[in-house]
């Protein structure tokens, strides 16, 4: 008997779940909302335009400090297995090399917007 209603009250659910899908779908479809968006660029224009060297600089700056940073953080959590001074050394080594490529970046000219 429990059986038996819990597969109605399943079909009931199901069918009203499909009428409220078909009832409720939009009928007209915009094709500004259907084009895909890619980062800005007009996706109705020529897509052999030239792709600004710039923002792909920036973008891979970005990510290899942003892994970084991740690579630093855990490392508060080291700080209770290690001893002090091997955690200053690492951390210290780390950053001074965080900051050398930024010093390399910035004296290359990759973080100047403006070439």
């Amino acid at each position: 008997m429990l059986f038996i209603m819990a597969t109605i009250i399943s079909l009931i659910t199901l069918i009203l779940i499909m009428v409220l899908n078909l009832t409720s779908k939009k009928t007209i479809t915009d094709r500004e909302k259907s084009s895909p968006f890619e980062c800005g660029f007009d996706p109705k224009s020529s897509s052999r335009l030239p792709f600004s060297l710039h923002f792909f600089l920036i973008a891979i700056i970005f990510l290899i400090f942003d892994v970084e940073i991740t690579l630093l953080l855990p490392m508060i959590i080291t700080l209770k297995s290690n001893s002090l001074m091997s955690y200053f050394i690492t951390t210290s080594v780390f950053i001074a090399i965080l900051l050398i490529g930024l010093y390399h970046e910035w004296k290359q000219g990759a973080l100047n917007w403006t070439n």
